[in-house]
């Protein structure tokens, strides 16, 4: 038999933590001793993109939250089907494009 009583955690949740902020921007950078995942969002013809939350966590949180995403993501896939991904948009091209005559020259 198992003695170990089961501890609950009461978490508070903000008015303003509870509305969420929308993220389709994420940097994620590293030191000895910590992650640091800033979440941004970037607008079509803005170059500039705002941090809008950082959060810093140890690589052992961070690896826990990396294995907790796996298991969310194949729970979400298994019962709406695979996410697409969808990779990084092209970049937009600046100045002129060679025509195909000047690409089947070149080789």
């Amino acid at each position: 038999m198992n003695d170990q009583k089961v501890q609950q955690l009461n978490i508070e949740l903000g008015e303003k933590e509870a509305e969420g902020i929308y993220s389709n921007f994420v940097l994620i950078t590293h030191s000895p001793a910590e992650i640091v995942i800033d979440f941004s969002r970037m607008v079509p013809g803005v170059p500039k993109a705002k941090v809008y939350s950082r959060i810093i966590m140890t690589p052992q949180h961070a690896k826990s939250l990396l294995k907790t995403l796996k298991d969310t993501i194949g729970k979400f896939e298994n019962e709406f089907g695979e996410i697409k991904d969808i990779g990084m948009p092209p970049t937009k091209q600046f100045g002129f494009k060679p025509s195909e005559t000047e690409n089947n020259s070149k080789k």
